[in-house]
């Protein structure tokens, strides 16, 4: 808590320059000033010197990484507000060690599944290459492939991917998940049938990615697992970019050994702009939109105006780590 003196408020990640149009921030005025960051993320000196006067940051999940050394570098900071309850880009043990106090806030729980079904939509459908057809003066170059009857696998059957479930069995889908937790119990309280994960991957038409990012998860969608896909099979993934082995997948897609896939996370973001995955024809790539949307946006945004107002007050609130 700063008490006695202005404090100084940075507000990251907001690459569109929207934030301060979301909600009203002047909530904020009678304790601070705030400054909206439209940069991308740097190295840890260039981010060192943009951040080291603020007292408080504001941050998206995953989109900058707060280490140790970089936190090391802040001699002011005393808060850091992050969107949602978990944020795998900062080190919470360095921040505890620093005396700085990370605050979260809830989520939209409906933005995520939502585009993650448009993606599965629109990479069967070839909705893209039709639509850049139409508008290039051409007409139909593809044939789509159907929903129905068919089989989507959900790896990790959390709370987006009980919602994928739901709209998969409204287009009248076998839906079959697998995790490591996951239980053949709980999948059938769900409508949905428990698998292994190798019988996930060679028996599902589409396969969604909904895991949370952790030790455990990262890398687990490997070649192998990518190989017992059926060559007609689409993979999407909305979770997090490192679960899924990017160079496999790259080299997946350019034999063709699956019908396509489509990503909305990846290993490093932004994409560089070398990346295979910005000019791979078998996919659709999406800048991570997944979380994106204006009831978002706007939860996390006033939660983090709350959140700075009760560590203000003394009296710090969604507190983690």
């Amino acid at each position: 808590m700063t008490q006695g003196s202005a404090v100084k408020i940075a507000v990251l990640d907001d690459w569109q320059s929207v934030a301060h149009h979301v909600v009203d921030w002047t909530a904020l005025d009678s304790i601070g000033e705030v400054s909206f960051l439209h940069e991308f993320p740097a190295d840890t000196a260039t981010m060192a010197s943009r951040l080291k006067d603020f007292t408080v940051i504001c941050v998206m999940r995953e989109r900058t990484i707060f280490d140790d050394a970089l936190f090391s570098q802040l001699p002011n900071l005393k808060l850091m507000v992050t969107g949602g309850m978990r944020n795998a880009a900062l080190d919470v043990a360095a921040a505890k060690r620093l005396g700085i106090q990370i605050a979260g806030t809830e989520s939209y729980k409906y933005a995520a599944p939502e585009l993650t079904w448009a993606l599965i939509m629109a990479v069967t459908r070839n909705i893209v290459d039709e639509a850049n057809s139409l508008r290039a003066g051409n007409w139909q170059v593809g044939i789509g492939s159907d929903l129905y009857g068919k089989t989507l696998g959900i790896v990790g059957l959390g709370s987006i991917g009980q919602k994928l479930a739901r709209y998969a069995q409204a287009f009248d889908m076998k839906v079959i998940a697998w995790s490591e937790n996951l239980t053949a119990e709980r999948a059938a309280e769900h409508g949905v049938t428990y698998v292994s994960k190798a019988q996930l991957f060679e028996q599902s038409d589409v396969v969604s990615v909904n895991l949370v990012l952790s030790d455990r998860s990262r890398g687990l969608v490997d070649a192998q697992a990518l190989n017992r896909m059926k060559p007609t099979a689409y993979l999407v993934n909305t979770a997090r970019g490192p679960i899924i082995d990017e160079d496999a997948l790259a080299e997946v897609l350019k034999q063709k050994k699956i019908a396509g896939a489509a990503l909305d996370v990846y290993g490093q973001e932004p994409l560089p702009a070398d990346h295979p995955f910005r000019s791979l024809p078998n996919l659709l790539a999406t800048p991570h939109v997944g979380y994106v949307a204006e009831n978002n946006y706007r939860m996390f945004f006033t939660q983090m105006i709350e959140d700075i107002q009760a560590w203000h007050a003394g009296a710090p609130i969604r507190l983690f780590g």
